[in-house]
């Protein structure tokens, strides 16, 4: 056995021995993490339309009010020589095919050939020669000119009735090929588009009857693309596809994102471009990926599309959208997401933060719930730690850690925790005045005058504490990192139970959220929280009790059994009416999911645990979210969409800025086969179709974003992927080359919010 093999076989049985007990045995199959290409986004903003876009020759350029100009270094100068009014760029072999209102013209990259005088509409390469199409006529362009290749005695009809016993034709008025629209070589065959009309050139014949079965989506048609085995036509209600003599429809309902198709391009990898009047469109052998405003495009009118070597340029009403392709493993991607946070000042004395714009420039967001979201840093580093063993990711959980320690020794009571904590001296931007449930924020200041902490913290904020402090525990802590962690534990869990299962503020006031007692979730008031919030009771006691050992909070966990909440966790999901679904309850669930299904033995209580799982994943697997996954194939072992899964967290977007994103005016909004809505969502959409969130993260959301004026922390796809490799869900990619694994360091440009410039946290190790 080779030494590689044996790292490889004990780290797949440390994987299965991670995972609960009843998942030891598995019916999921690990997904690798093979190499894939990642989209990048660029913008070029023009004050006026960019109608035509060209790759030649590694170089690139575009039209703006009707004339040549070339991009470099993200801005565009104008092409010396250019004609005016230009139409149309087609590149074929080395040379740029330039029609224009003054006539045909090729540019060769550094010169201009003016070919023909005459008003072309196409251009197509045919038969290894370059064709040009009028109006009415073909040309071919040969020895330095164009030659028109209607035949002596001119064309002659498919129409049967004209044919005479010897072979010839009576007709009335000359065969015409026009009006053309568009031309392409398809089967050795040159093929023309006439307004709603595909007609082909064979030989002589102009044949106006070449399909036996189909019809066009729509008689207002555009473009065509010979591609292989197929000749697509673009319409204003789906593509035509010729395939021999059938002519067949791609419309919405087969997947197609926008009807309303315009110009075609060939992709770099057997797959079509589609420039629509919202968005583009890329078409594969079994998938569709949807580009619209504000990331990927300057504007949802495209206008052309020009495709290199893992490059796309997009012309659009408000400029030019450039998309490059880069080879990545999920685990590259990771790590640029852990750069990300590093480079935009997302960091701030061991929180997690998101930025937005203030006066100007980017801050740090003192939120409601600083907590959860350094949670999700704190489990993944914990994740990470447990999968590589390096030291840098554990000082991290360290780091993240203290900074929750935080959150409850910051408040003068054992066992209150914040929501979050102002630096006075610290932070910039403004002091978030108001609190959960629409009610204002309760800042509290602390004895030295240095810090506020906000008040009223509620459920999610709890439970977020013992997921991911319960898992540093198990996976990252060392000596006194780990009884600090039982110690936070206790206080928090002992406090809540001291005051009668709620969560009691500085005031003396039960917190809005912070309720698990049965006078809440027994009765009306609280009837629908009862499985949500029972759930979280449950897992923060019960984990308490097992890291800590002490009676009382086993007492606790059997007086809440005893109350039915073990019970009413199977129907915790709340699917109708509408007003009563809360998103981010999803994520409070799968977080007290993992904290009590990793500890709870007893086959009764799991019995319930595991019916509550089942039926909250079957609820939310149209999603395809690994962190929903993830934790159903952990918990279970069971079999749980995990290719699907996997290749969601392929498709989230480097930017992590929230622009401006729609998807409900779409043609595709149907469920996928194999899965039903419960929630009323139209759609899945793949987060390359959106923007980075975090928590619940919502795939049935069609619409939203921050007009770019948000930029949020990606520790959702960290926490999901170093979660993946520590179940053995991923498996580590095989790829060792450097550039596959890391991203390069950043240039030291100053991007996102300024460090964080106040006095420090307290040290609690």
């Amino acid at each position: 056995m080779t030494q590689s093999l044996k790292f490889y076989t004990l780290g797949l049985l440390i994987s299965v021995l991670s995972l609960p007990l009843a998942a030891q045995q598995t019916l999921w199959k690990p997904v690798a993490d093979k190499v894939f290409l990642q989209e990048k986004s660029e913008l070029v903003h023009t004050p006026t339309a960019v109608t035509q876009v060209a790759l030649l020759a590694g170089r690139s350029f575009a039209v703006v009010d009707g004339t040549l100009q070339e991009l470099k270094e993200g801005s565009l100068q104008p092409v010396s020589d250019s004609p005016a009014g230009i139409q149309k760029l087609e590149v074929i072999g080395a040379d740029a095919w330039v029609i224009a209102a003054s006539g045909l013209y090729r540019f060769g990259g550094n010169s201009w050939e003016k070919l023909s005088e005459e008003t072309f509409v196409d251009v197509c390469l045919h038969q290894g020669k370059v064709h040009a199409a009028t109006r009415e006529a073909i040309y071919v362009h040969e020895t330095g000119k164009l030659t028109n290749i209607e035949p002596d005695g001119g064309y002659l009809s498919s129409d049967v009735t004209m044919l005479m016993e010897d072979g010839t034709q009576l007709l009335a008025d000359p065969v015409k090929l026009g009006p053309i629209t568009a031309i392409a070589s398809y089967s050795g065959t040159l093929h023309i588009l006439r307004p709603g009309k595909l007609v082909q050139l064979s030989g002589k014949v102009v044949n106006e009857h070449l399909i036996d079965w189909g019809n066009l989506p729509s008689k207002t048609t555009y473009d065509l693309l010979s591609l292989g085995s197929r000749l697509y036509v673009s319409t204003d209600r789906g593509l035509g596809v010729l395939r021999g003599a059938s002519l067949q429809q791609i419309k919405g309902a087969d997947g197609l994102p926008v009807e309303d198709t315009r110009e075609l391009a060939q992709g770099f990898d057997r797959d079509v471009w589609i420039a629509t009047t919202r968005g583009a469109v890329r078409m594969l052998e079994d998938d569709w990926h949807y580009f619209g405003a504000d990331h990927w495009l300057p504007d949802n009118q495209v206008n052309d599309i020009a495709v290199g070597e893992n490059e796309v340029l997009l012309a659009t009403e408000g400029g030019i959208g450039i998309i490059r392709y880069e080879p990545f493993t999920l685990r590259k991607k990771s790590d640029h997401y852990e750069q990300w946070l590093e480079e935009y000042g997302h960091k701030r004395m061991g929180f997690i933060h998101t930025l937005y714009q203030y006066e100007g420039e980017w801050v740090r967001e003192i939120s409601d719930n600083d907590g959860a979201h350094t949670a999700t840093y704190l489990s993944a580093m914990s994740y990470k730690y447990a999968v590589t063993g390096e030291e840098t990711a554990r000082q991290e959980a360290v780091n993240s850690f203290q900074a929750m320690l935080w959150l409850e020794r910051v408040t003068p009571i054992d066992g209150l925790i914040a929501r979050s904590i102002w630096s006075r001296k610290g932070d910039k931007g403004a002091m978030g005045q108001r609190g959960s449930g629409g009610l204002p924020a309760k800042w509290n200041a602390t004895a030295d005058s240095l810090w506020y902490w906000k008040g009223d913290a509620s459920s999610d904020e709890i439970i977020a504490h013992f997921y991911s402090v319960a898992l540093f525990h198990d996976l990252a802590a060392k000596g006194q990192e780990k009884e600090l962690a039982k110690e936070h534990m206790r206080r928090i869990a002992g406090y809540i139970m001291e005051n009668g299962w709620v969560l009691i503020d500085a005031d003396g006031q039960p917190t809005r959220w912070g309720r698990w007692n049965p006078e809440y979730l027994l009765r009306p008031y609280g009837w629908s929280d009862r499985g949500v919030n029972g759930l979280e009771a449950l897992a923060f006691t019960y984990s308490t009790y097992v890291l800590t050992g002490e009676e009382r909070f086993k007492k606790g966990y059997e007086q809440l059994v005893d109350w039915g909440y073990a019970e009413n966790t199977v129907k915790q999901k709340n699917t109708f009416p509408p007003s009563q679904i809360a998103p981010w309850d999803d994520n409070l669930a799968f977080e007290a999911y993992n904290t009590l299904l990793r500890y709870e033995k007893d086959p009764i209580l799991r019995s319930f645990y595991l019916r509550s799982l089942e039926r909250t994943f079957e609820i939310k697997r149209m999603e395809q979210i690994p962190w929903f996954n993830f934790t159903y194939a952990a918990m279970t072992g069971n079999d749980a969409d995990l290719e699907a899964a996997v290749q969601h967290l392929r498709e989230w977007t480097l930017d992590c800025t929230e622009h401006n994103f729609a998807n409900s005016h779409r043609d595709d909004l149907f469920v996928e086969a194999g899965y039903t809505s419960y929630e009323g969502g139209l759609k899945a959409i793949s987060p390359r179709e959106t923007a980075v969130t975090r928590g619940a993260r919502r795939a049935i959301v069609l619409d939203g974003g921050q007009n770019s004026k948000r930029i949020m922390e990606p520790t959702g796809f960290i926490r999901d992927y170093w979660m993946g490799r520590h179940y053995g869900l991923i498996q580590a990619p095989e790829a060792n080359d450097r550039d596959l694994l890391e991203v390069d360091r950043g240039s030291g440009e100053k991007v996102g919010a300024a460090p964080y410039d106040g006095p420090d946290r307290p040290d609690f190790l």
